[in-house]
């Protein structure tokens, strides 16, 4: 074991160090109030308006294998939750500089995971006891509760996360699913609450996006109900619309599918209001180069005859396809991907409306409602594929409002105007073209947090209060020194850990621009100090942190303004994730530096489930 602290403080652990130092970048994007930043390219003088960490590293070049980890990780974590990029970034900095302080004090590495994985089930527990149930938020009744199938869990949850924590990773933690949420209330279709509560305490400084969200949830909820359907609200049929040159107020909700075309295409869609038409639906693009992802052969390989052709082939596959759509009376095509200029005039030409870039879940709703099969390629395309019953009307004449005349056109199934299958579309308008991004990032962060909430059917105390409860457990259990496996380095590395939330939290109390470094952690320390006799749990710790107050300081005997809570498995989600990442990191720098295999037995992360290593050492 010496021999392993030795050899490990005298090498550095470069890819930690890199973690660390990317994680700042997420420094200044934590907390409620958000201020948009400028990213500029020094190569092509071009620039991005980006308020969030997950957007900065969208636009860096990040060469290192850490920071490519980082990336993809925050990718597939935002494709999934919408929210908590920022907060898992700052984490993964701060446990890696935990990991880095335990190997500078000599603790081995075997320890360091274990300890780290120790403090991992104790926040995983103390997430789990500190839940509080929807329908306690919501006010509602316990007997109306029991009638709708809401009754809340024996220990105020739908999780059970008593189950020993295990590391399983991938390069893109595919494995991370909402499936394995809220198993036991599913068998159940639950009557939608009143959110109008549960929605304020998850607005997170996003109010506006937050209303929107929950217009998007009545409107489908409503419409459902119209149509006899399950109640409920299904975020996979929300879209967005962005309509740049209108101010922000003019925001809305629209029940159908709304979509910004050209003037071209609004002009087509003008001739076909009123009628009822075919709808063909394809996944792929409508491109004569496009090829499934299973059939991509070797790029940079061409042939000489094959460059000669390509022109005379793709004009005959337009020909072919064009015809084909012709041939079956195809009003309509909704595409996946892109089309190509050609196929797209082509079509017009004949009056036929592309819609390109539809999300594959709106697609799926389409095909379900109006009997397409959705095809890969539109060769694939014959009667039996085609759908019928939609509907298409202008929405709003946007030639005023754009450098191109453009106008926005409301598709919907069924032929309705109230968002047939409960599609909802949600309109973001700016008169500063660069600043919709963001704000479809924020609308779609608050409408998976009400889909997190309503599928887990708990929520967290928020504005601190949880984080405090852990830091507060951490910092006991390692002076009381008990439990587990006599691991003698359990109490620093727990410290090490409470001091990576205190940090996280109290750069989100100085982001709110309401107290210094020093301010903040006098208040976390003095709640600490306070709760050191008192019952330990959540709501004990007062709301340090409470969005849309300027205030100096917070008196813990003064009842809240308002509640704010967190989501139960997308907290969960990102601290795993977070100490997962730190891990792996951990585990390649060491064998890199022990020299892989000479020193298995003291390196491996988890003897059930081996970790491999997808990070490609530097040269």
């Amino acid at each position: 074991m010496m021999l392993e602290s030795t050899v490990l403080n005298n090498r550095q652990h470069v890819g930690l160090q890199q973690l660390s130092a990317l994680a700042e970048l997420s420094r200044s994007s934590l907390g409620p109030c958000k201020s948009f930043k400028f990213v500029q390219d020094d190569s092509t003088g071009e620039s991005a308006l980006v308020c969030s960490c997950y957007r900065i590293l969208e636009t860096l070049e990040l060469s290192c294998p850490a920071a490519q980890l980082v990336c993809e990780t925050l990718q597939a974590h935002q494709k999934v939750f919408h929210s908590g990029s920022g907060c898992l970034l700052f984490l993964m900095g701060a446990w890696s500089r935990t990991a880095l302080r335990c190997l500078q004090d000599g603790i081995p590495v075997t320890h360091i995971v274990s300890a780290m994985s120790e403090g991992m089930d104790v926040c995983t527990d103390v997430c789990r006891s500190s839940t509080v149930s929807i329908e306690a938020v919501c006010q509602v009744s316990s007997g109306a509760a029991e009638d709708s199938g809401l009754a809340p869990q024996a220990d105020g949850t739908a999780l059970d996360m008593r189950a020993r924590r295990k590391v399983k990773l991938s390069r893109h933690f595919s494995e991370t699913n909402s499936g394995s949420v809220s198993r036991v209330t599913q068998a159940v279709e639950p009557r939608l609450p009143e959110f109008g509560l549960v929605a304020q305490g998850l607005s997170h400084g996003c109010g506006d996006s937050m209303r929107l969200a929950l217009q998007a949830v009545q409107m489908q909820s409503e419409a459902k109900r119209a149509d006899m359907s399950r109640p409920g609200f299904d975020v996979t049929k929300f879209l967005t619309c962005l309509l740049p040159g209108v101010p922000e107020e003019h925001a809305c909700v629209v029940g159908g599918c709304v979509v910004l075309l050209p003037a071209e295409g609004a002009l087509i869609a003008q001739r076909l209001k009123g009628k009822t038409l075919q709808v063909a639906v394809v996944t792929g693009d409508l491109s004569h180069d496009f090829r499934h992802l299973g059939f991509n052969g070797p790029t940079g390989i061409q042939r000489v005859t094959d460059r000669l052709s390509s022109s005379g082939r793709e004009d005959d596959w337009v020909e072919r396809v064009s015809a084909l759509l012709l041939n079956l009376g195809v009003d309509l095509i909704l595409i996946g991907g892109s089309a190509c200029e050609k196929m797209v005039d082509l079509c017009w030409r004949h009056q036929i409306l592309v819609v390109e870039k539809v999300r594959a879940s709106i697609l799926r709703t389409f095909a379900s409602l109006t009997g397409a099969v959705a095809v890969t390629y539109a060769t694939q395309l014959s009667r039996r594929c085609l759908g019928s019953g939609v509907k298409v009307w202008i929405w709003r004449d946007l030639s005023g409002h754009q450098r191109k005349p453009a106008a926005a056109v409301n598709i919907c199934p069924g032929g309705g105007g109230g968002g047939g299958g409960g599609l909802v579309t949600v309109v973001l308008t700016s008169s500063v073209h660069g600043k919709l991004p963001s704000l479809e990032e924020r609308f779609w962060a608050c409408a998976y947090r009400l889909h997190y909430a309503l599928q887990d059917r708990a929520l967290l105390p928020g504005a601190g209060r949880t984080e405090m409860l852990c830091i507060h457990r951490l910092l006991k259990l390692g002076a009381e020194g008990r439990g587990g496996a006599g691991n003698r380095y359990r109490a620093a590395v727990f410290q090490l850990m409470a001091d990576g939330l205190i940090d996280y939290f109290t750069t989100v109390m100085v982001n709110t621009g309401r107290c210094s470094v020093v301010h903040a952690r006098t208040l976390v320390n003095q709640q600490l100090q306070n709760r050191d006799q008192q019952t330990d749990s959540a709501p004990n710790f007062p709301q340090l942190l409470l969005e849309g107050e300027r205030q100096e300081g917070i008196r813990p005997e003064e009842p809240p303004a308002r509640e704010v809570y967190d989501n139960l498995s997308v907290k969960l989600e990102v601290w795993r994730k977070a100490l997962d990442v730190v891990f792996l990191i951990l585990q390649t720098d060491t064998e890199i530096l022990t020299g892989g295999g000479q020193h298995s037995d003291s390196t491996d992360i988890h003897s059930e489930t081996p970790l491999t290593c997808f990070l490609f050492p530097s040269t």
